[in-house]
């Protein structure tokens, strides 16, 4: 799946991965490929991307929304 982090700045993250895990307001959301189309706010927390060879990356956000289309994960990131 594709994987895009973008923040009002700057584009943080954009490339494959095997899985994402985001702080959605009512819990962690652990999105992998086939994912459900999904829109959840996002609170404060790591995302954490694992990569396709299974090293995980993380990035700190401040609260945002994501979205999940058709094995494509954007995250709009504060």
């Amino acid at each position: 799946m594709t994987i895009e982090i973008i923040t009002p700045d700057e584009s943080l993250f954009k490339g494959e991965a095997q899985g994402v895990t985001v702080p959605g307001t009512d819990g962690s959301l652990g999105i992998l490929n086939n994912h459900a189309p999904l829109i959840s706010a996002l609170k404060s927390g790591k995302v954490k991307v694992t990569m396709p060879d299974g090293k995980e990356e993380f990035f700190e956000i401040n609260g945002g929304v994501a979205e999940v289309l058709n094995n494509k994960v954007i995250i709009l990131a504060e």
